[in-house]
């Protein structure tokens, strides 16, 4: 996934041997899931959906149809705003792996590569246990939900080896259950949307939830004077151009939390807010002002998980 993980346990003795065959097992772990949805293995399950013409059935694991549909969902929810075919549009303005950028995307590029985002254009079989396109050119990319996915099986897997007080955290999307050795909710910061790490906007209690967060504020460029973000709108085909810095969004699982900050970055701070309280999600908003300060807001759920 091009990052690292940290998992932090409480444990009643030292279990050295044991511990070791853990860290065994979640590696091994982590790499079927890389082997199941990375867009960088070519031979991946879904490199393999990528590269595949648009009348092949292309046989899959239930895992990878279980993600691309838990991904519909987000999708249905937002009216497309999520939306995992967005892929030709991010390479096209090198957000993706090529990035490579030696000028902009013409308006005719981009209505050409939008010809190939819908996420209505994928069809999944679990009877066939595989995956098909409606055009060729389709192409899937996980990355919004995959990394939050990681964190859930990692997550069962320390649940099935008999650990009830943990953390898992890939890439700083986050699950802990249990409590800390002092009896507290384990404490996960927020950072504020700047380019310096380490400043905490918010502190919060996580105990039986996950959190995960989206941002424009690490991957970006500037021209003109003009920020111009990662997070591309799959209905224009460009940036977005909103205030919204950042949203973190709590959930039981860290996959489905993954998925709905990036959606709600996209819609941006009224929008997304907005679908935010209506689905009752807890989601803590950072928005970017014009004179270069951060406000925050939050929904109605999310304010029983702050800390004083």
């Amino acid at each position: 996934m091009g990052t690292t993980y940290n998992i932090r346990a409480v444990t009643k003795r030292e279990l050295p041997n044991q511990l070791q065959n853990l860290q065994a097992e979640v590696d091994s772990l982590l790499a079927e899931v890389n082997r199941q949805m990375s867009t960088y293995d070519p031979q991946s399950e879904l490199s393999r959906f990528n590269q595949a013409a648009s009348d092949k059935w292309v046989p899959v694991s239930s895992e990878l149809l279980t993600v691309i549909d838990d991904a519909r969902q987000i999708s249905d929810l937002t009216k497309g705003a999520f939306d995992v075919t967005v892929g030709p549009v991010v390479n096209l303005w090198k957000f993706g792996p090529d990035k490579e950028r030696k000028n902009f995307p013409t308006d005719q590029e981009i209505a050409n590569a939008k010809k190939l985002v819908g996420y209505q254009q994928v069809q999944t079989h679990y009877e066939l246990l595989a995956v098909q396109k409606e055009q060729d050119g389709v192409y899937v990319d996980l990355s919004a939900i995959a990394k939050g996915y990681g964190v859930d099986v990692v997550f069962q897997l320390l649940k099935d080896r008999g650990l009830t007080d943990f953390m898992v955290e890939i890439g700083g999307e986050v699950r802990a259950t249990g409590l800390k050795p002092d009896g507290e909710p384990w404490q996960i910061g927020i950072e504020l949307p700047t380019e310096k790490a380490g400043d905490f906007d918010e502190i919060v209690g996580l105990h039986d939830k996950a959190l995960a967060t989206s941002g424009d504020y690490r991957n970006f460029f500037m021209h003109d004077g003009k920020r111009y973000s990662h997070t591309i709108n799959p209905l224009t085909g460009r940036p977005v151009e909103h205030s919204l810095a950042s949203v973190s969004v709590l959930h039981d699982r860290c996959e489905m939390a993954d998925g709905w900050a990036t959606a709600f970055l996209v819609l941006g701070p009224d929008a997304g807010y907005n679908l935010a309280e209506q689905q009752k999600l807890a989601a803590f908003f950072q928005i970017r002002k014009d004179d270069g300060k951060v406000e925050s807001k939050s929904t109605t759920a999310w304010q029983q998980y702050q800390l004083d």
